[in-house]
């Protein structure tokens, strides 16, 4: 019998684990109880859990979408790399992100006129307004449109030259992601952006997944221009392998590090008490190891 200062194995209570796998690699995290939220919608099964080391998380099929501890490294990385490179950013479309977390940061940016987010799932949303306050603390902002619909139709409707800044907050190319992972849809995407608008993309792991990261970075410079993609990285312990990508690209719009203010994102920094971004995470970010340059440059 397990020692009660030490938790069981994952082999001795298999059922306190969230295992987030891909067939060949996973990441464990071991949880209280049972479920805070478990909810079969039309598009996925939405839950939420309270761990024992990382508070409460959220999950889509089984897939870690955030946790309380280290949520901050994937949604600040997502806003801040594109608000603090782009000085004029004021029309905002943000697609997924049913958390709340990359609205959350955004509505640091007082230049920020309005927000509109495209939201498939209902029941991702409400589930993190329940059980995650401190990530969907920013559903109540008046300059937020939260609509519950398909993104990818959405963006195929909208007018050309309307946003300064799409983000892409989708979780793995699979069921209702899948779309956003395509050509056609980011032809769409810098279709809607202004001229020198930019775009932030979750571009998944080098690592875990290998296959669509490899695949959607000549999907992006086919559209938006070889040099106008920029891939970075961002560390968050409780997805598979720790190790995520974003992307950055321009529609002629600035470079990430060459005009990027440091001073300027030091004192954002400070002032909003980031937990992750600072002005030398946001350079050191671009700089990737070899392996994953050669996984990109083929």
């Amino acid at each position: 019998m397990p020692h009660p200062d030490h938790p069981a194995s994952p082999q001795t209570q298999p059922n306190e684990w969230l295992t987030d796998s891909n067939g060949e690699l996973a990441l464990s995290i071991r949880f209280k109880g049972d479920r805070l939220f478990q909810e079969q919608s039309l598009y996925q099964t939405v839950e939420v859990f309270d761990t024992h080391s990382c508070g409460k998380m959220l999950t889509i099929d089984s897939m870690v979408m955030c946790t309380e501890w280290d949520e901050a490294a994937y949604h600040e990385m997502i806003t801040h790399v594109p608000m603090l490179t782009h000085p004029g950013i004021k029309d905002v479309l943000v697609i997924g992100a049913g958390d709340g977390g990359t609205i959350r940061e955004l509505m640091r940016h007082s230049s920020v006129e309005k927000v509109v987010m495209v939201e498939i799932d209902e029941a991702v949303v409400r589930a993190s307004k329940l059980f995650l306050p401190t990530i969907s603390s920013a559903f109540d902002d008046p300059k937020l449109t939260l609509l519950i619909d398909d993104g990818i139709k959405f963006v195929s409707d909208a007018a050309d030259a309307s946003y300064d800044l799409v983000i892409i907050d989708s979780s793995d190319p699979v069921g209702p992601s899948e779309g956003l992972f395509t050509k056609s849809f980011y032809k769409d995407v810098h279709r809607i952006l202004r001229p020198g608008g930019v775009i932030t993309v979750q571009s998944e792991s080098p690592s875990f997944n290998p296959k669509a990261f490899t695949e959607l970075n000549p999907c992006l410079k086919s559209v938006f221009g070889e040099d106008q993609v920029h891939c970075y990285l961002v560390f968050i312990p409780t997805y598979p392998t720790g190790l995520w990508s974003l992307t950055y690209c321009s529609k002629d719009g600035p470079h990430p590090l060459k005009q990027f203010d440091a001073a300027k994102s030091s004192a954002f920094a400070k002032e909003h008490g980031l937990r992750y971004y600072n002005e030398d995470v946001h350079t050191a970010a671009f700089s990737l190891p070899t392996y994953i340059r050669n996984m990109i440059n083929q």
